[in-house]
């Protein structure tokens, strides 16, 4: 191929399938309407019951999407997850690893009741439906697989070094299987959000001291905003990444520099 045979169409996921966990609330919906704008079909596995707003928003892009209601920790979750997509659109083609929870406490009653969890849902079922979907990936000849990481795989982290070790972690994994899978057409990459303006930090944005310290922090001068990871999403999910792999991208307004 040569430079002339790029078109748009490299960012277009028409006709591919989608697996959003989490994808039915916070920043997993917008993950999911985005890859749904840029023409895949979704699968959405989440705890949330789905209200059937998503599914609009989704639907309204001419793609369809399908809901399953399950505890991505469960032992025969990420089996069944893959499965079931496989089974409702007859493949996987992208996989964005989306659902995670923070639990925050002080250094000193940060406890395992607060660890365990944090690891269970960000890293290890990560890993596990990663580990499902590779499987069908490598008998097909491409996939796309996106960790959601953080500004946190990175840092360190106050008030909770679970979420920091699990944003480690999925960097690291993120790495390791790009080593393994690359061979096989299969692009794993992550991205870092920074601090978004989303209800999580309504809280610290009330506060005058915290909201001003963040947005010195941040050569951009402003929170970021859900959309502005929507764009990102689209391309570490299509062919215009087709050579980008083991990467964490980072999209933070700069965060990262100062």
């Amino acid at each position: 191929m040569t430079i002339s045979d790029f078109t748009m169409d490299f960012f277009s996921l028409k006709g591919k399938t989608a697996i959003v966990t989490g994808g039915n609330t916070g920043l997993g919906q917008a993950f999911a309407l985005a890859l749904a704008k840029a023409g895949a079909n979704l699968f959405i596995p989440s705890i949330m019951e789905d209200s059937g707003e998503t599914k609009a928003l989704i639907e309204k892009e001419g793609v369809q999407m399908a809901f399953m209601k399950v505890d991505i920790t469960e032992r025969e979750a990420p089996k069944n997850i893959i499965d079931q997509c496989v089974e409702t659109f007859g493949a996987v083609d992208i996989l964005v690893n989306s659902a995670g929870i923070c639990k925050l406490a002080e250094v000193e009653k940060f406890c395992r009741d607060h660890w365990d969890p944090m690891i269970n849902i960000n890293l290890t079922a990560a890993f596990e439906i990663s580990y499902e979907a590779a499987k069908r990936m490598i008998s097909q000849k491409s996939g796309k697989i996106i960790n959601i990481c953080s500004l946190f795989s990175f840092l360190g982290g106050q008030w909770s070094p679970a979420y920091a070790a699990t944003k480690h972690g999925l960097a690291g994994f993120t790495k390791a299987y790009c080593d393994e899978l690359a061979q096989h057409n299969i692009q794993v990459n992550g991205i870092a959000p920074g601090y978004y303006a989303t209800d999580l930090t309504l809280q610290t944005r009330n506060n005058p001291e915290m909201n001003k310290k963040i947005l010195d922090h941040i050569p951009a001068k402003r929170w970021g905003e859900t959309l502005d990871l929507m764009g990102a999403t689209v391309f570490l999910a299509s062919r215009a990444s087709d050579y980008v792999n083991g990467h964490i991208l980072t999209v933070d307004g700069g965060y990262l520099v100062r």
